[in-house]
């Protein structure tokens, strides 16, 4: 019985002593919400990715011009041949021709020449509608990018959110059960003190020790729930693994209730206007393939230096007019407009589903608004009931007026009541910031 009153006594000590938090020498950050929302829009890695999409989309818009842009091509070949008519051909090419060249036996039995070709090259869009709605494609999908990557801000900012006030509601949970176990570290003195004078069985006092000893384990429980949301914090805000995070916010209960229909859900949610865009995009994709069925029309330039020494020699241009027309290919082009329709069609169906979701989860988001916040009434009661009740039974516990199990029962129920009204105010915090995600607010 003496051991396991002093194991009993050293686990409460170490539990009353033990830091709530990170061990001595690391960093302490005190963070409100705000600044946490902040620095993960800062710093969060999918942040990042997410505007990396805006980026590549920005370079498919540079890539578009080619549209009307030149194309300039420079190169060199070097040829070395005794063939004949090549080696008149590169005669010519490089002014070299003589009389003595058409003599019919060195026509036959031709020099080895050498030849340097030096080619610049320049082809200029003239016509070609098909690249034109490309670059008008490129310019509206940067644009869906945008908004989906506001979404992303926006669903990271609730992730934050939630994570910020369950490290609160932890943090509110220990401060309820370290007051607990003082509470239940003096009850179980007295029962001790009760049991040593033959006043209280010893079923009673071991009563208050496994009662002690339950509300040391959901300690620990809880310090697992700060630790596991102060690292998911610090993963999030890109933060040191030293760092201890001490929020200063608090679950804060609005006197009146957002405004709004329960199916209100705003038109310009990112994702939505996402979502529409996309089908702008699919409709400019059928457009793009129905371009390319007509003709492509380029003009060209094209100069040429030969010479048997690189960079000196005949020089020769050329200028023309290229067109291109695809007659059939085979039903290629059939076959990608039908792609492009049925992606169109996705797009809107994604739009749709979006938006009827939304308005559940909007509707879901305000009944459990409405709810938790008549849980905080009924828990705030509940609370200044059993209070009041423990007090009473703590009062009568002492005199020898009381039963143990009447002591233990007013004391978890004085404790559950702290703990369901922390949990109604977090569940009402989250359905406030639900409701303003699905809103679009």
């Amino acid at each position: 019985m003496k051991v396991y009153k002093a194991l009993i006594a050293c686990c409460v000590a170490g539990a009353l002593g033990s830091p709530q938090l990170a061990a001595a020498g690391d960093k302490t950050m005190k963070l409100s919400l705000s600044e946490a929302l902040t620095m993960a829009r800062e710093n969060n890695y999918t942040i990042k990715a997410a505007r990396s999409k805006v980026d590549q989309a920005e370079a498919r818009i540079v890539q578009s011009r080619q549209s009307y842009l030149p194309k300039v091509t420079l190169s060199e070949t070097f040829v070395v041949t005794n063939d004949p008519g090549a080696a008149l051909v590169l005669k010519l090419q490089q002014n070299i021709v003589q009389q003595s060249d058409f003599d019919p036996a060195k026509l036959n039995n031709a020099d080895v020449i050498n030849d340097f070709n030096t080619s610049i090259q320049v082809m200029q869009p003239v016509y070609n509608a098909d690249a034109a709605i490309g670059r008008k494609m490129a310019f509206t999908a940067k644009t869906a990018q945008e908004h989906m990557t506001a979404r992303t801000e926006e669903s990271i900012g609730l992730q934050v959110t939630r994570v910020y006030y369950g490290l609160i509601l932890a943090r509110k949970n220990i401060d309820a059960i370290e007051q607990s176990i003082r509470t239940m570290q003096a009850h179980s003195n007295e029962a001790a003190r009760g049991f040593s004078a033959g006043l209280l069985p010893k079923s009673d006092k071991l009563s208050t020790d496994v009662r002690l000893s339950e509300l040391l384990e959901q300690k620990m429980m809880m310090h697992d729930e700060i630790k596991n949301a102060t690292d998911a914090l610090k993963v999030m805000l890109r933060l040191d693994s030293g760092v201890t995070i001490v929020p200063t916010g608090d679950l804060v209960i609005d006197r009146v209730l957002p405004s709004g229909s329960d199916k209100a859900v705003s038109e310009n949610r990112s994702d939505l206007k996402a979502y529409e865009t996309y089908q702008q995009v699919a409709r400019l994709q059928e457009e793009m393939i129905r371009a390319s069925k007509r003709p492509r029309l380029n003009a060209f330039l094209q100069t040429n230096l030969h010479s048997d020494n690189i960079f000196s020699g005949g020089s020769s241009w050329a200028l023309g007019m290229n067109m291109q027309w695809n007659i059939f290919d085979g039903m290629a082009t059939a076959g990608r407009i039908q792609e492009a329709k049925a992606q169109e069609r996705e797009a809107m169906y994604n739009y749709e589903a979006a938006k009827s979701g939304s308005i559940a989860e909007v509707e879901k988001s305000m009944r459990s608004l409405k709810t938790s916040r008549a849980r905080i009434a009924v828990a705030q009661k509940s609370l200044e009931e059993a209070r009041v009740s423990l007090d009473y039974i703590s009062s009568q516990f002492k005199t020898g007026m009381a039963m143990t199990f009447e002591l233990l029962m007013r004391e978890q129920a004085h404790t559950y009541a702290k703990m369901r009204l922390n949990q109604a105010k977090f569940d009402y915090c989250m359905a406030k910031s639900e409701l303003a995600y699905y809103r679009g607010n």
